[in-house]
C-alpha cells in the first residue's frame, strides 16, 4: 500500500525555545526516508510529531490521508513506533510479549502466532523461554523490532534503530530494514548518527540544523548540492615534487595520492604522471558522504 506523507510548515516550541521551525516535505512513493543531523537539530521531535505522540505548535501532517495533528490515534494501526530507548517488560518471554501485544491490536491467537514466528525467523530470533531481560542488546533490540511490526503496518518510525550494537547486528538489522522497504513495500522513517548506514539504505535524506530543513532529497540530489564527484589518482614516481600540475598529495602505503576535481584536470595530472616517468596504479571516484555534508552545514 502506497502511503503518501505531507508536513506543511510543522512548527514546534518549547518554552520559547524553537526545536523545529517550518518543516515541510513530500513523500509519495514506499521507501527509506532517513532525518539526520547534530544534537539538538529537531530528528527526535520530527519522528515523535509523525508518529502521533506529540502535537506541533502549528502547521499540518497528513499520513495516507489522515490528520495526524487532529486524529493521531486513528493511525496508530497502521504505524509501528521505536524510540530510541526501548522499554521491554523484561519479566515476560518473547513469545508472551509478542502475544501481548499482537492482543491489544486485536489480533485472534492464528494471526498473532503466525506472524510471530514469521518475525522470530526473518529477525534470527530464537524463542527458547528466555525472559527478555536475559537477552544481550541486540537481541533485545530485535524483540522491540518485532514488536513494531507484529500488527503489520505500513507506515514504521524508527529512532536509532541501530544505537549501540555491535557491528554485525547493526549490518542484520540495516539490510533487514532495507528489505522492509524495497521489498514489503513499507514507508519507514529513520533517525540515525550511523551516516553510512543512512547512506546506504535510505532513499531519501533530509538534513536538519538547529530546528530547520537545510536540503532534501535522493543521495544523488544531496551530493550535486553539496559538491560534485572527486577523483583520486594513486600513483607512483621518483619525485612528486617535481610535478607543477599537483595542488598537493599525501603518501599512503607506498602511492602517492592527489584529489582533482573534473575529467580535464584528471586526463591533464595523469598524463604528466607518465611524461614524469611515473606510474599511475589506480584512479578512484568519490562523492561527498554525509558525514562531509554535515561536517561543511556545521552545527
Amino acid at each position: 500500500m502506497i502511503c503518501m506523507i505531507k508536513a506543511c510548515s510543522l512548527v514546534k516550541d518549547f518554552d520559547g525555545f524553537r526545536a523545529l521551525d517550518e518543516i515541510s516535505f513530500d513523500l509519495s512513493e514506499p521507501g527509506i526516508f532517513g532525518i539526520i543531523g547534530h544534537n539538538g537539530a529537531g530528528k527526535t521531535t520530527l519522528l515523535k510529531i509523525m508518529a502521533g505522540l506529540m502535537k506541533p505548535t502549528s502547521g499540518e501532517l497528513t499520513i495516507g490521508g489522515v490528520d495526524v495533528v487532529e486524529n493521531p490515534d486513528v493511525l496508530k494501526a497502521r504505524l509501528g513506533y521505536l524510540p530510541e530507548e526501548s522499554r521491554l517488560y523484561e519479566t515476560m518471554t518473547v513469545e508472551s510479549y509478542l502475544t501481548f501485544f499482537g492482543e491489544i491490536y486485536g489480533l485472534n491467537a492464528d494471526t498473532i502466532r503466525e506472524r510471530r514466528i514469521s518475525l522470530l525467523s526473518s529477525l534470527a530470533l530464537e524463542d527458547n523461554g528466555k525472559k527478555i531481560g536475559e537477552l544481550s542488546k541486540g537481541m533485545r533490540r530485535k524483540v522491540a523490532i518485532a514488536r513494531s511490526l507484529i500488527h503489520d503496518p505500513d507506515i514504521l518510525i524508527y529512532d536509532e534503530p541501530t544505537s549501540g550494537l555491535d557491528p554485525m547486528t547493526s549490518l542484520y538489522i540495516s539490510g533487514y530494514l532495507r528489505e522492509l522497504g524495497s521489498v514489503g513495500g513499507k514507508t519507514i522513517l529513520i533517525s540515525a548518527h550511523n551516516l553510512h548506514q543512512v547512506e546506504e539504505i535510505c532513499d531519501r535524506v533530509m538534513i536538519l540544523r538547529r530546528g530547520k530543513s537545510v536540503a532534501f532529497g535522493t543521495m544523488d540530489e544531496l551530493r550535486e548540492i553539496f559538491g560534485s564527484i572527486k577523483y583520486e589518482i594513486y600513483f607512483v614516481i621518483g619525485n612528486p615534487s617535481s610535478l607543477a600540475c599537483l595542488s598537493g598529495y599525501r603518501e599512503e602505503g607506498g602511492l602517492f595520492i592527489t584529489t582533482v576535481h573534473d575529467v580535464a584536470t584528471l586526463n591533464f595530472v595523469t598524463a604528466e604522471i607518465t611524461e614524469g616517468q611515473g606510474s599511475v596504479k589506480k584512479i578512484e571516484s568519490r562523492y561527498p558522504s554525509l558525514e562531509e555534508m554535515l561536517i561543511k552545514i556545521g552545527k
